[in-house]
Parts: structure tokens; C-alpha cells; sequence
């Protein structure tokens, strides 16, 4: 029997958006996946503390993926804890699945700064999707393992979607607008549990 096609999509997720959600069904779409498992961080080790907490960021995902019966929530690196690397949640996944690591083209292009990042790519199917200003060619250390290793770079055909929670937090903080970047339910947590305002 064939093993299913799992999609990973990890991230901070802080706050999930609408281009988070319209990756993951991309992947199953597009890329023939069964389905796909969003992944947030609990500490991520590239860049500055989250501002929602973790038990948050999981309810906001739960509210996101209502109505997309592929899509779950793998709350493996926040139940972990401590710093996250995508090389100690491999370890931990069951081998039932052929796995996809969703990632955009800018992470790829930074790709070879992961921890462990041979052993990664020499075990698990890269899966790239476009990203504004990046482009889809992997950094040449990347290409040549993935050559040593028969592995090649799945791409992910999904239009350009300039969304980002950055801009988010950004935009909640200053009392702007967020209609058309997160799913309803997901903006009413948030404004229910006074999230992204901006500090007095």
C-alpha cells in the first residue's frame, strides 16, 4: 500500500493568515498531496519572540483550517518546547507517510543555514513555492547534495499572495484594517483577546 502524501508546514503562525491556509490547499491541489499538517514553532531560533502565546497561536490555527478537511493542526514543537529546529521534529514524526516540507522561495534561499540541513533535505521532499522578490533556484550547496542524494526540488505552482503577519501585527497595532488577510473567526479571537495592540 502506498504510503500517503503528507504536507509540513511549519511557521509562527503569529498571527495564521489567508495565505498560510491558501499555501497548504495549494500543496494538496497542486502538489498531490492527502493532505497537510501546519506546524508552529514554539521558539523559533531566526528571529524575535512571538507576540501571541502558544496555546493562542494553536486556537487561532484550529479556527483557520474549520472548513478544509485536509488540512490539521501538529502541535509536536510547541508540546516539545524550547527552541525549534526543523531537524528535531523529523525525528519525531512517525514513518507512515512520504513527507513534503512546504517552504517558500525566500526560506529556501536561506535554507543552508538551517540546523542539520543536509539531513534534512537528504530525508524529506523540499516542496517551494513562489515568493515575491525570490526566485526558485536553491542556493548551490543545496542543489548539489540534493543531486548526491537523487532528491530533486518539487515546485509549487501558487500565485504571488502579499500577505504577511508582520504587516498584520503591524496594521492591528497602529487600528488599521485586516479585512481580506485573516479568515473572520480568526480576527475575532484576536479582538476578543486583545492581541497586536499596540503597547502604551
Amino acid at each position: 500500500m502506498a504510503l500517503t502524501k503528507t504536507g509540513l508546514l511549519g511557521g509562527s503562525f503569529d498571527p495564521v493568515h489567508l495565505a498560510h491556509i491558501a499555501l497548504a490547499d495549494a500543496a494538496c491541489h497542486n502538489a498531490g498531496l492527502d493532505n497537510v499538517e501546519l506546524i508552529p514553532v514554539a521558539d523559533p531560533w531566526q528571529r524575535a519572540p512571538l507576540a501571541a502565546s502558544p496555546g493562542q497561536r494553536l486556537d487561532m490555527l484550529r479556527l483557520a483550517i474549520q472548513g478544509h478537511p485536509a488540512l490539521s493542526v501538529n502541535p509536536l514543537e510547541i508540546t516539545r518546547g524550547g527552541k525549534t529546529y526543523t531537524l528535531d521534529t523529523l525525528n519525531e514524526l512517525p514513518d507512515t507517510a512520504e513527507y513534503y516540507w512546504i517552504l517558500g522561495a525566500d526560506q529556501l534561499a536561506n535554507f543552508c543555514s538551517w540546523r542539520g540541513w543536509h539531513d534534512i533535505a537528504g530525508r524529506i521532499n523540499l516542496l517551494v513555492a513562489q515568493r515575491p522578490g525570490a526566485g526558485l533556484a536553491p542556493p548551490e550547496p543545496l542543489a548539489e547534495h540534493l543531486a548526491a542524494c537523487g532528491r530533486e526540488l518539487f515546485e509549487l505552482p501558487f500565485p504571488s499572495m502579499p500577505i504577511s503577519a508582520s504587516d498584520i501585527r503591524r496594521r492591528l497595532a497602529a487600528g488599521e484594517s485586516v479585512h481580506g488577510l485573516l479568515d473572520p473567526a480568526v480576527a475575532r479571537y484576536i479582538e476578543e483577546h486583545g492581541l497586536y495592540r499596540a503597547t502604551k
